[in-house]
């Protein structure tokens, strides 16, 4: 019963619409409205901008992250390793859950991808933090959101399996899982990046003008 409780406001964690109600609150739109239609932080930084797009990932990080913490209120969590792991993944699956499907927007929410390195950072920090420096390398050469989560969430499996060498089964499933269907509700991003037509964040934007102006003056 105690697990089911801890699930249950893990899930009610990760319903949070960080992006609706800062959308509302502070621009009075529904940000479902606008871009993609994802209450998420690639659309934040889509059409908000960086400063919103920013402040709505780290927000839907930390609730993951508080979600796999309340673990620690489960007195097994203390004796048994195994069990630690297990109910950490149920925490934050809970949690991401809740951001896909908010109870408290209409069960309409992102993707789920800020809040899976959250999750991950709860559970595995050197992991979520290689991955996270993936995701600002690939956003800094290409300025492309949706690239950088892919690229992220691919290389997160990778990190698992070969280069920490995970030895929790359990927790190699859930990473390969997780690069697997990040590429499935990415397959739109794709195809707008296969075409060049994927929206790009407005950042860099002076790096970008001397880029311009150094290709004009050739």
């Amino acid at each position: 019963m105690n697990e089911l409780l801890v699930i249950l406001v893990a899930y009610m964690l990760g319903s949070i619409p960080t992006a609706v109600w800062t959308s509302r609150h502070f621009f009075n739109i529904d940000i479902r409205d606008y871009g993609s239609g994802n209450s998420g932080a690639t659309n934040t930084y889509r059409v908000l901008g960086p400063k919103w797009g920013t402040f709505v990932m780290i927000v839907d990080m930390i609730k993951a992250i508080v979600a796999v913490k309340l673990v620690f209120f489960l007195p097994a969590a203390f004796h048994d390793d195994l069990y630690l792991v297990n109910m950490q993944l149920g925490l934050g699956l809970a949690a991401v859950l809740g951001h896909i499907f908010p109870v408290w927007a209409n069960f309409r929410g992102g993707k789920g991808v800020a809040s899976l390195f959250g999750m991950v950072l709860g559970i595995q920090p050197n992991v979520a933090l290689c991955c996270v420096g993936i995701f600002i390398l690939v956003l800094y050469l290409t300025r492309w959101v949706s690239l950088s989560s892919i690229l992220a969430s691919v290389a997160f499996p990778i990190f698992i399996l070969f280069i920490f060498n995970e030895p929790e089964h359990l927790y190699r499933i859930f990473a390969v899982t997780v690069g697997m269907l990040v590429l499935l509700t990415h397959q739109k991003n794709i195809g707008r990046i296969l075409k060049g037509n994927e929206n790009k964040v407005p950042i860099l934007k002076h790096r970008d003008r001397r880029q311009g102006r150094r290709h004009l003056g050739k």
